[in-house]
């Protein structure tokens, strides 16, 4: 068995690399540089808490998978078991994150509540107006400029092909599988894995499949270097979909996101830009978590093409409309902390034709049965 994997970010290098664990002859397709797609805009946030139930097993498989990322793939990639607390301001939020604690438990994920004054005594430095916040002391964060070269680079020494600078320029079946004709030549294979990110849904239209993808940039930032007081990874529960959330890296900047929206991208260029007036927004939002950012400078600001599914929730699995050809795309700005267990996955279901991970509920499919 031969596949080809298109697209180079988190999920396409992981499995990649998963596939040629297996013995799998694969090459890895990406138009730029592995890794500078949405992955390396990401945030870095490797958390299960707030996740959609049914996402729950993939998630700790894949915070299993993030356990051993050093020993695999041979380097430090900044994983970090940091903890991951979200504040709690509002009383209706207040009964969301209840309700997700109670609901979580059954699947496997035991998440504490802390009330005000025990945020207050743990955390002294965090949203003084908190009203309450969850726990998740196993999870925390790693390096997006890490992850994706180092997938990429174990791959090769296993005998992938890696394979940069390839813009696509047709997809075809043919009686033996696929065939993909790119800008460093015309690659074939039996199976094609799609995790071409915000451009998958375009890929698997070409193949009969729609799905509602639109591409968006998160709005991220970075203030000055600061001492080192902020240990865990800090979110908060909210209705607002702008919700803000904020780490502080071991060299003592704050990185930050959310709070500001999302405008869209165009795919045609797939350049995205920060909007400097969602700032006040974004710092507004942040000073009720962290006040002691009032005087602190930002240094930079950034975005990335990421995809967004109507449904909120990512396609993996197998293709229904044509043999050999598989997906995992569309994961929503949540995909960082899924991603190796999404690559190891894909690995499994391409190499065995099945896999012991549940992904009905993020088929393909359910766009046609809904239309």
């Amino acid at each position: 068995m031969d596949v080809i994997v298109m697209g180079g970010g988190l999920m396409g290098s992981a499995a990649t690399y998963f596939l040629a664990r297996r013995g799998v002859k694969v090459t890895l397709l990406e138009r730029n540089r592995v890794g500078t797609g949405a992955t390396v805009a990401s945030f870095g946030n490797i958390r299960r808490t707030g996740r959609y139930l049914p996402q729950l097993p993939l998630a700790h498989r894949s915070r299993a998978l993030w356990g051993e990322a050093e020993k695999l793939l041979g380097r430090d990639v900044e994983f970090r078991v940091t903890g991951h607390i979200r504040l709690v301001f509002e009383e209706d939020a207040l009964g969301d994150m209840r309700k997700f604690i109670a609901d979580a438990r059954p699947w496997g994920l035991d998440v504490e509540e802390l009330g005000a004054n025990e945020v207050r005594a743990r955390f002294p430095h965090l949203g003084p107006d908190a009203i309450g916040a969850s726990w998740m002391a196993e999870d925390g964060c790693g390096n997006p400029r890490l992850i994706c070269p180092a997938f990429a680079d174990a791959a090769r020494a296993l005998g992938a092909e890696i394979v940069e600078g390839a813009e696509v320029r047709d997809v075809v079946r043919t009686e033996e599988g696929f065939s993909v004709e790119t800008s460093q030549g015309t690659f074939s294979a039996e199976r094609l894995l799609n995790t071409a990110g915000a451009w998958g849904a375009r890929l698997a239209a070409r193949f009969g499949e729609e799905v509602p993808l639109t591409a968006m940039g998160p709005q991220m930032g970075v203030t000055e270097p600061l001492p080192h007081r902020i240990v865990p990874v800090v979110g908060v529960w909210t209705r607002n979909p702008s919700d803000n959330y904020f780490r502080q890296v071991e060299r003592g900047n704050i990185v930050f996101g959310g709070g500001a929206g999302r405008p869209e991208v165009d795919l045609e260029t797939g350049h995205a830009k920060y909007e400097p007036a969602r700032l006040p927004v974004q710092l507004r939002g942040l000073l009720r978590m962290l006040p002691s950012l009032a005087d602190v400078s930002i240094i930079r600001t950034w975005s990335g093409c990421e995809g967004y599914v109507r449904d909120s929730l990512p396609v993996m699995g197998e293709s229904e409309t044509t043999p050999g050809l598989f997906h995992a795309f569309g994961f929503c700005g949540h995909g960082f902390q899924l991603g190796p267990g999404v690559g190891d996955v894909m690995a499994e279901l391409i190499a065995t034709g099945k896999t012991e991970t549940p992904l009905h509920d993020f088929r393909i499919g359910r766009f046609a049965a809904a239309a």
